[in-house]
């Protein structure tokens, strides 16, 4: 992926990529004989370059429209922006391999010529700040035209060699306020340098109510004065909201400092203050949409991001950051390395119930959960292949609001055939063959999708406490609450298809029955002549294949009866066919439903009115 500048931080945008002339390219690359090797291969990488460059100018564009859609209330159009710089990626591929057709003409699958042209481009980006962004646009062009299956190190920059944070020395550029005893002063100057073209509903407020929120955090370990606030210059936008970051400092330690701002009809204003690592890890989760954060340089950002969050992968640093196929980059050096680190560990099917649609498996030691669509499906099962791949396209593209998990598309993996567990490689070979290939001593997946690993809710109900399993149950059903209010039904509610995360978040990964909530209609039970007619298996009336009863969920939840008590005790709108008829009828309209990223406790206001 791109970066949306590659000068030093503090540059104007004078110094930002142009885009480039593609007549001035073509002319600069004619200094050798028209047809000669060397002019062959300095135009194609200056091709890639040019492209490269062109393609992140334009996700700068986009990126830097999040402001004024958030100064005019446009969520919407934020969520078509965010899809459209989404696209982006793969537009610029294919014109960037018309362009290539056209100059390398027969040439253009000549390995011996691209192994060239990888060497001058390697020499054409050296010393750019984000060139690691460069090499991966590089290989995705490469793999593309050559069809490659695993790594193929002549023709494309091994991900294992691309260091993308550790040569980083320029630090991303940050404002710093001394506090000076004053914390509502300071936050009051925090609020005016970030100013918008509607003014704050209540700067004043805001600030006292931010500063009383902070003085707290510090003064659970008895030292209640802040002494500095520094934050990142930049500000992030997604889904309607505008977030402050960076961290508060105190005499002994520091805590994150992010400032999440909404929009309102008679002014902007501070919604929230989120001051752990565990709130900042959820908002930089792989559960959400991406970031609009118009960043002079992605990885110096990556560097700061890891100082509040340590433990948080590079890979969903990247990928929220938008840079999704540096994202995948990363994760895949990281999975690899693993592997190499441990040779004798196998590959084995993941734990919880066996899925009708997906086979999957991982690698006990690794995070991560790698899905393969079986050959065949089960008959209940009424769809195939494609309208899997598309309910998938969905959520690439969706409001994920913290509760869809963020996939990775991956195709040609090569893995050595001896880390499959005979067990896992029989049930590959028979439920998926058409999916594998056996390549000497190693086995190529044509495609895959790749996920963080949760525990599965079925499984951790019964290895935790009471007090555990009830938490996550009603966290259960927020999150289908919090699905339909961003215009996704599950479908399937069984526990199995749910996991649970570190933090002990409850979401939604497995997406064969998921629909838009808006193709739906929800209805109330109609009554039956007689209890006889409702014991039996089918019902007593007409039912098509988009009609919901939200009064049978219980019948498909798979709870306990004291589990089932509890949601009807603490949500029982989910139940009730009108408040989903509700929320259907709102959706319908336009409406787009608020589903803040953090919890109750962190607001400000309460539930602020929008």
């Amino acid at each position: 992926m791109g970066s949306t500048g590659i000068s030093a931080p503090g540059t104007g945008p004078q110094d930002r990529p142009r885009r480039y002339n593609w007549d001035w390219v073509l002319s600069s690359s004619l200094m050798s004989p028209p047809n000669s090797r060397a002019n062959l291969i300095v135009g194609a990488a200056q091709r890639l370059v040019a492209a490269f460059d062109d393609y992140n100018a334009s996700f700068g564009d986009i990126t830097r429209r999040a402001k004024r859609r958030f100064e005019k209330g446009e969520r919407a159009g934020m969520r078509r922006d965010s899809v459209a710089r989404f696209n982006l990626y793969d537009q610029a591929v294919n014109e960037t391999i018309s362009a290539l057709e056209q100059h390398l003409n027969e040439r253009l699958f000549s390995r011996t010529l691209w192994g060239d042209i990888r060497g001058q481009y390697a020499e054409l980006i050296e010393g750019q700040l984000d060139a690691e962004l460069y090499k991966t646009f590089f290989n995705t062009i490469s793999r593309r035209l050559h069809k490659t299956r695993g790594v193929d190190p002549a023709i494309e920059f091994v991900a294992l060699d691309i260091e993308p944070t550790d040569r980083i020395t320029h630090p991303v550029s940050r404002l710093i306020y001394a506090v000076g005893g004053d914390l509502e002063r300071t936050f009051s100057r925090v609020l005016s340098d970030h100013a918008f073209r509607l003014p704050y509903r209540d700067l004043g407020s805001d600030a006292a109510a931010l500063a009383q929120s902070l003085r707290a955090v510090f003064a659970q370990d008895g030292s209640p004065t802040v002494v500095a606030i520094e934050l990142l210059e930049t500000v992030f936008y997604r889904e309607g909201r505008a977030y402050l970051l960076g961290r508060a400092y105190g005499a002994e330690r520091y805590v994150p400092c992010v400032i999440a701002l909404c929009r309102g009809s008679t002014g902007v204003y501070a919604d929230a203050l989120l001051t752990t690592r565990r709130e900042v890890s959820i908002l930089f989760g792989y559960t959400f949409s991406y970031f609009m954060a118009d960043l002079p340089t992605v990885g110096d950002a990556v560097v700061f991001l890891r100082t509040l969050l340590p433990d948080k992968p590079v890979e969903e640093l990247y990928t929220v950051l938008g840079r999704v196929k540096q994202g995948k980059t990363e994760r895949y050096r990281a999975f690899f390395r693993q592997l190499q680190a441990r040779p004798d560990e196998q590959l084995v099917e993941a734990d919880g119930q066996r899925g009708l649609v997906m086979l999957v498996f991982t690698l006990p030691s690794f995070p991560l959960v790698f899905k393969l669509i079986r050959d065949h499906f089960a008959p209940v099962k009424k769809f195939g292949r494609r309208q899997v791949k598309e309910r998938y396209h969905l959520v690439f593209r969706h409001d994920r609001v913290g509760r869809l998990i963020d996939a990775q598309e991956f195709k040609d993996l090569r893995f050595p055939r001896e880390q499959f567990s005979p067990a896992l490689l029989q049930e590959l070979q028979a439920e998926c063959g058409r999916n594998l290939q056996v390549d000497g001593d190693g086995i190529v997946i044509r495609h895959c999708y790749v996920e963080r690993r949760l525990r599965p809710l079925d499984l951790y109900l019964k290895e935790v406490d009471e007090e555990a399993a009830a938490a996550a149950v009603l966290d259960y059903a927020q999150a289908v609450k919090d699905l339909a209010r961003s215009n996704i039904f599950a479908g399937d509610l069984l526990p199995k298809n749910f996991g649970v995360t570190r933090s002990g978040r409850v979401i939604f990964y497995d997406y064969d029955e998921l629909r838009l909530m808006t193709e739906c209609r929800f209805r109330r039970l109609p009554p039956s002549r007689d209890d006889i007619m409702e014991l039996n298996d089918e019902p007593w009336f007409n039912v098509d294949d988009n009609d919901v009863f939200p009064e049978q969920f219980p019948r498909f939840m798979g709870l306990s009866a004291e589990h089932l008590e509890l949601l009807h005790e603490r949500h029982p709108d989910l139940f009730d066919p009108a408040w989903w008829q509700d929320v259907h009828a709102r959706l319908k309209a336009g409406e787009a439903l608020d589903v803040p990223p953090y919890s109750p406790a962190s607001r400000l206001h309460g539930k602020a009115a929008a």
